[in-house]
């Protein structure tokens, strides 16, 4: 025969157990040991076969579910209900439970702490197994889009002008329907136009509750999730939670994962990483990150506590040449707390702004840089030349140093491969383009 047919009808039988579906050496069985390894009572669940009343599914049964599950990309409580029915490697881990989305949805809802427990005991896991060293960790962050749309995000402008047009609808309903009334005619007009005006009686409601929560000028607000923020990313601007993960550099493995509100990952890096060394319990060697977390005070908190780290300012990310007056050309006495510029001429202390932290040093008279042959390369100003120190600012000449020496230079370059790499996985393989749950708990 030049094909293969199958049969539908022909008698078959699957093992005569359930344990015999999938092989020994199936991955679902790690998870399987995994979960059934966890410390409940760290994760903070309630384990009580004794317990009375209608009996639950068991809660083990249904975190190897959901952990198995996410994995492999599969977060609807929908899908891992179907899966659960077909899918034998699921049916297997469950011991052919078939729980419903509804009660899948409703523990995950109870258990959300549960979940974010599970991977510190993970990584705890896979540090005594040696699969995590612990010594060198990268910090990253990437955008992914909220469960909200962009239309229901509010400002306090765009709710000004929404009431003004729902006003301006409103009275010309009132008068059609005045003009109709009045005419007696009874036309179904009447009925549209007062189904019309009560619609935009309650969105007038719904946007002048927006614009009380409004605070200031640059606050937004979206409705659908109010915990999420317009950030922006490669794809454009959308209602969105900014993830943040730290990573081992050993296997590239995932030591710690959080989510934030904050646009951008500036005041990021200590937070990051002081929680991935509590989940460690031990501190790093070296913390590294990308220029996006570039924040000398952030650094400091980190290299106070004896650690390495590696981060670039964000001249030395995109690698610039320094020009022949730039500030690093500048020599600080710290004797006399002046700067001398490469022509020799003393920057005396000003002032200093508590703000920024940042210490303010001027050429002490104008027409030194006016009459100076660099004047409009040095400096266009017609005040002359100025320059901002900080506060740490031999902590960032430090930390500068620290990532253009060789051994930053090699620890950086691991980077890319270890801590984009995770997110990479989760957007392409896993198809992760946006949150399901709402709220910063539920993300």
């Amino acid at each position: 025969m030049a094909y293969r047919y199958g049969e539908r009808e022909q008698t078959q039988m699957l093992p005569p157990s359930v344990e015999e579906y999938v092989p020994a050496d199936a991955p679902v069985r790690v998870y399987d040991a995994f979960v059934e390894a966890l410390s409940f009572k760290d994760l903070g669940m309630v384990y009580n076969p004794n317990q009375t009343g209608n009996p639950e599914y068991d809660p083990k049964a249904m975190l190897k579910l959901l952990v198995y599950g996410y994995s492999y990309g599969i977060r609807s409580s929908r899908r891992l209900e179907r899966e659960a029915c077909y899918n034998l490697s699921f049916i297997w881990l469950l011991g052919s439970l078939r729980p419903d989305h509804k009660t899948i949805a409703e523990f995950r809802r109870q258990h959300k702490q549960t979940l974010h427990q599970v991977l510190k005991q993970c990584a705890r896991l896979c540090l005594s197994l040696n699969l995590i060293a612990g010594n060198t960790l990268f910090v990253d962050g990437t955008k992914i889009r909220a469960n909200a749309g962009w239309k229901e995000q509010w400002t306090k402008e765009r709710a000004r002008k929404a009431l003004e047009k729902i006003d301006e609808r409103i009275t010309a309903l009132l008068t059609e329907c005045e003009t109709t009334d009045a005419q007696e005619t009874g036309s179904e007009s009447f009925i549209k136009i007062a189904k019309e005006l009560k619609d935009q009686t309650a969105l007038k409601t719904k946007v002048e509750r927006v614009l009380a929560e409004l605070k200031t000028d640059d606050d937004s607000l979206n409705t659908t999730d109010p915990e999420c923020k317009p950030m922006h990313s490669n794809k454009g601007t959308f209602p969105s939670y900014n993830t943040q993960h730290v990573v081992d550099a050993q296997h590239g493995l995932i030591v710690h994962a959080d989510v934030v509100q904050d646009a951008t990952d500036v005041h990021q890096f200590a937070q990051q990483i002081e929680q991935a060394n509590q989940t460690l319990e031990k501190p790093c060697a070296t913390a590294c990150a990308d220029a996006g977390y570039a924040n000398t005070e952030e650094e400091n908190k980190i290299d106070a506590q004896h650690i390495q780290v590696v981060v670039p300012t964000n001249i030395q990310a995109r690698e610039q040449e320094e020009g022949p007056f730039a500030k690093s050309k500048f020599t600080y006495d710290a004797e006399h707390n002046e700067y001398r510029c490469p022509e020799g001429h003393p920057l005396t202390y000003v002032g200093y702004d508590s703000t920024k932290h940042k210490h303010d040093y001027r050429i002490h008279a104008k027409e030194t840089c006016l009459t100076c042959p660099h004047y409009g390369v040095c400096t266009k100003s017609r005040h002359g030349r100025r320059i901002k120190r900080l506060d740490l600012e031999e902590i960032k000449i430090k930390l500068e140093t620290q990532y253009a020496s060789p051994e930053g230079q090699a620890i950086y370059r691991l980077r890319k491969q270890n801590a984009e790499h995770p997110f990479g996985h989760l957007r392409r393989n896993l198809g992760v383009q946006y949150f399901l749950l709402r709220g910063v708990d539920g993300v």
